[in-house]
């Protein structure tokens, strides 16, 4: 097994994955202890570099684009001192990084291990309920709906109407973004058919802060959403058509139709117009 002994954690490979085991010491950040220990299997890896700095370098370890729902639902906007899959090196650790760099490209390439985009996450996601507070409010995921509720931070705009609840099936897309230089980092749920898009301090769908930047552990419920929605590459599973000699006269059917219709309906597969008009096809027959 090789192993490297970085300033934020350690790593291991044992040619079937690589282990990421954060740090507990001072000078490692809380997000990424509360991250804590991922596990990327090798099917999930793209590639390994390892770049030398001025007082050692950094190992950084390059996940398949739809692997894992943390990176998506971050876009890759965590900072180094963060990211899971960075590792500051010492000067001392440096020929080990290298070679530990090198173990996991020739893994993949002997190992056949495509560098596309997966269409389903290789990676789990947190476990649900999860809560997490930043700035103005706190949001809880119970793995079916996202309620946003207000502090004495908050803007009247959110604090005068109450708790936001929006359930997954109406989430088009979660955006996190870490607090810069005036600007609000926020986690939003955008939903579906949204209109205008207010600013992150007024909106109702909406987390903001403006002092922490990575925003506390926010980037844990956002992953744990995007994980339960659709994946993004998947490819879109056409509706089976109702079969007349099955269906017809079959009250049973009709209902077991009925409500495959609203699974896929609630899943985000099928949009509100095409559930319409198969329930209205099955309801003709």
């Amino acid at each position: 097994m090789d192993e490297v002994l970085g300033r934020d954690g350690t790593w291991t490979f044992d040619l079937a994955a690589v282990r990421l085991i954060p740090g507990h010491g001072r000078g490692v950040h809380k997000l990424r202890q509360a991250i804590g220990e991922v596990t990327v299997p090798l099917e999930a890896i793209a590639g390994m570099s390892f770049e030398p700095g001025r007082k050692g370098g950094r190992l950084r370890l390059r996940l398949r684009e739809g692997a894992d729902p943390l990176t998506q639902a971050t876009a890759s906007k965590l900072g180094d001192n963060v990211d899971p899959y960075t590792l500051a090196i010492t000067a001392e650790q440096t020929a080990t990084s290298q070679y530990f760099a090198e173990s996991v490209r020739t893994t993949l390439l002997v190992q056949q291990v495509p560098s596309t985009a997966t269409d389903h996450y290789l990676l789990p996601a947190p476990g649900v309920p999860i809560s997490a507070t930043a700035g103005d409010g706190t949001a809880h995921f119970d793995g079916e709906n996202v309620r946003l509720e207000w502090n004495w931070m908050a803007k009247e705009s959110k604090t005068a109407v109450g708790p936001t609840q929006i359930a997954l099936g109406d989430i088009a897309t979660v955006q996190w973004q870490p607090q810069s230089g005036f600007s609000h980092g926020y986690l939003r749920f955008q939903p579906k058919n949204p209109g205008n898009t207010p600013a992150p301090e007024v909106d109702r769908n909406c987390l903001a802060w403006g002092v922490q930047r990575e925003g506390g552990t926010t980037v844990l419920l956002a992953s744990a959403v995007v994980a339960r929605m659709p994946h993004p590459f998947a490819t879109p599973v056409e509706p089976k058509q109702p079969s007349p000699q099955q269906d017809a006269g079959d009250p049973d059917a009709m209902l077991r139709r009925l409500r495959e219709l609203g699974e896929l309906h609630r899943s985000g597969v099928l949009t509100d117009e095409e559930f319409t008009a198969a329930k209205q096809a099955l309801l003709r027959l």
